[in-house]
């Protein structure tokens, strides 16, 4: 039994004596970031264009509501490197929102 009860969650460590597939992990995690910043840029530009507290709240309520996700998946093989990709993504949209706009 896990931590939190439930398959799939809690501190899941891989198989030992396999390596880290570094290559293959660092490519997912900078296309998902690619494309994340990409999307929220963009989604914020829109918001921005009707009001701009509404897209900073808007950005700010999706984070919060993704965070306790991602958390519990930060272990995983494959999603932890799709997780790193999706936050570094998010800081770059918004450091380009508070930049480009």
């Amino acid at each position: 039994m896990t931590p939190v009860g439930r398959p799939g969650y809690g501190g899941y460590s891989g198989p030992t004596g396999e390596p880290t597939p570094w290559a293959a992990g660092i490519t997912v995690a900078a296309l998902v970031a690619a494309l994340t910043a990409v999307g929220v840029f963009a989604f914020g530009a829109a918001l921005t264009q009707v009001h701009p507290l509404f897209s900073l709240a808007v950005n700010v309520v999706a984070a919060i509501g993704i965070a306790p996700t991602a958390w519990r998946w930060r272990h995983r093989p494959v999603t932890r490197w799709v997780l790193a990709g999706a936050g570094v993504g998010v800081l770059l949209g918004w450091i380009g929102l508070l930049v480009g706009l």
